[in-house]
């Protein structure tokens, strides 16, 4: 029993193909084997699965023909038969009605035959996905790439036709120019209707005399295409960018498809990104945490600002600075920074130095250790 592929990608049987490519995206960015690098065994394996259903889904309802077949019959192999020689009726455009319509030609001595049917189906090209590295930097604030890939493209030579000069061909006489035909069956329930591709022409409508010496004859050849892409401000690890119409050839004069971009950010040396939020660990000295003081770090943006530590500052304290984050995308609003404070205790100590700190131990001995104070109180009672 074949899946029900509108509902692996959440949309309706009336859905139109900017639907169903955008439903695919969305879900394919969610499950992308990528996102769940970190996660356990179980999960990885959960999102391969889903993400391979996703795919196929879309492979069947993206393609027209395939997607007739399976809205007819469902399944992209058309009409299957069972072992007893029935057709299966798992397809949700069958009906008893094409049975008995389909009897009175049996009955009036029809045979199994082929006729044209419609125009030569337009079928938009291949998408192509291709994985982008970004510095941390590149991903914060934006940058113009040059990239440089390969694609399928119509051949200038012959038009697409396959046929040298673009005109060395005949219409085929079995699909008569139209590219597809109507292949009928005779089965215990009547005559099964199925459109297939012409297997004489290939689905072109067009037979080639003589074929194009630059493609071969297949009307399509593998360039090399480079492009500049504008990558907004703010993109992040995993997320796609997509450029229209820059993907593979179209099929019979249709549009091209799109190229899909992932991204790859690299990590920072100092900072961490959460959403569009920043984080920092920010190590200060004993003398600071215990005096205060300022301390002055280096943003994201590249500047230096003050960061005001307060007398008696504990370690893992949260120093939280609006507005020095990244960037969202398509806003003009900035996430925030967190620093977190970082003790640093001293090592290896001079005799000297020793000396010094215990003197100064001596003076703080009296002192108000308000953790201190309570967690003796709580252990002497």
């Amino acid at each position: 029993m074949e899946k029900d592929y509108y509902k692996t990608l959440g949309i309706s049987r009336e859905a139109n193909a900017d639907e169903i490519k955008s439903a695919y995206r969305s879900l394919a960015k969610k499950w992308h084997p990528d996102v769940f690098a970190t996660d356990s065994e179980e999960k990885k394996k959960e999102a391969k699965e889903k993400f391979t259903e996703i795919q196929h889904a879309y492979s069947v309802l993206s393609n027209p023909e395939k997607k007739a077949l399976y809205d007819q019959y469902g399944s992209e192999e058309g009409p299957q038969m069972s072992s007893s020689g029935s057709a299966g009726f798992g397809g949700s455009g069958f009906g008893f009605g094409d049975i008995f319509s389909d009897l009175f030609n049996v009955f009036s001595g029809g045979d199994s035959r082929s006729r044209s049917s419609g125009p030569s189906r337009q079928r938009s090209g291949e998408d192509i996905e291709l994985q982008l590295t970004l510095t941390f930097e590149e991903a914060c604030f934006g940058v113009e790439k040059e990239i440089s890939y390969k694609r399928t493209e119509n051949c200038s030579s012959c038009n697409g036709t396959g046929a040298k000069n673009g005109k060395s061909y005949s219409t085929c006489s079995n699909c008569k120019g139209t590219g597809s035909v109507i292949v009928e069956q005779r089965t215990m329930f009547g005559v099964m209707r199925s459109q297939q591709v012409c297997s004489s022409c290939g689905g072109r409508g067009k037979i080639i005399t003589e074929p194009c010496p630059d493609c071969g004859g297949a009307g399509r050849v593998k360039r090399q295409k480079t492009i500049k892409v504008k990558i907004p401000a703010g993109v992040d690890n995993n997320q796609m960018l997509t450029v229209n119409a820059e993907g593979n050839a179209g099929y019979n004069g249709a549009p091209n498809g799109n190229l899909i971009v992932v991204f790859r950010v690299l990590p920072h040396k100092l900072f961490v990104r959460s959403g569009y939020d920043l984080k920092l660990d920010l190590p200060i000295k004993v003398s600071q945490a215990i005096l205060g003081g300022k301390v002055s770090i280096l943003t994201i943006s590249g500047d230096r600002i003050d960061i005001d530590i307060p007398e008696g500052t504990e370690d893992g304290t949260i120093i939280r600075v609006k507005r020095r984050g990244i960037k969202f995308l398509r806003k003009d609003t900035y996430g925030d920074l967190f620093i977190k404070i970082i003790i640093d205790l001293p090592k290896n100590l001079s005799i000297k130095q020793r000396k010094a700190l215990k003197e100064s131990m001596d003076v703080l001995e009296n002192a108000s250790y308000s953790k201190v104070d309570k967690f003796n109180k709580l252990t002497n009672n």
